[in-house]
């Protein structure tokens, strides 16, 4: 299986909304979503989650979602975009993918570009979100009926 780590940015007031949206549009791979609070602005929250993208993505079912990489060891999070800025801004103007990026400088960090450029976001968990899929009995009992039958009917007869 394949995944892919999206960002979707929301409000305190909309996370159940967004949630529930997210739930919606994506399988979501561990069944988790990872909510980050900004530091700086603590209303405002970013819904980080990994999908399953082997039956392909709409990165866009899902209002302002965006894709990101994540170096693990510090915690940081980015867009390649974000990647390239960071590398340049230490590199003399010089983007190299050969550069070694000093993670831990960024850690809990957010890094996305805007029209302004490079925009670094302190962040903090808020909650872990568990993703359970409820399926409704209405679905469920045709499928038990389907293989009940199934494995009660008469196996053929071999000549």
């Amino acid at each position: 299986m394949r995944s892919q780590l999206l960002a979707s940015f929301t409000t305190k007031k909309d996370l159940d909304i967004t949630v529930e949206s997210i739930k919606d549009s994506y399988i979501i791979v561990f069944n988790k979503v990872y909510v980050l609070q900004n530091e700086e602005n603590t209303n405002e929250l970013i819904c980080t989650y990994n999908v399953d993208t082997s039956g392909g993505v709409d990165y866009n079912a899902v209002k302002n979602t965006i894709s990101l990489h994540r170096k693990k060891h510090s915690n940081t999070l980015y867009t390649i975009n974000a990647l390239n800025e960071v590398i340049a801004d230490l590199n003399n103007g010089l983007v190299d993918s050969k550069f070694i990026v000093p993670w831990e400088n960024f850690q809990n960090t957010l890094l996305v570009t805007n029209s302004d450029g490079l925009n670094k976001i302190s962040t903090r968990i808020y909650k872990i979100i568990s993703v359970l899929f409820f399926i409704s009995p209405l679905v469920l009992i045709p499928i038990i009926y389907t293989l009940l039958n199934f494995k009660l009917a008469k196996p053929p007869l071999i000549k």
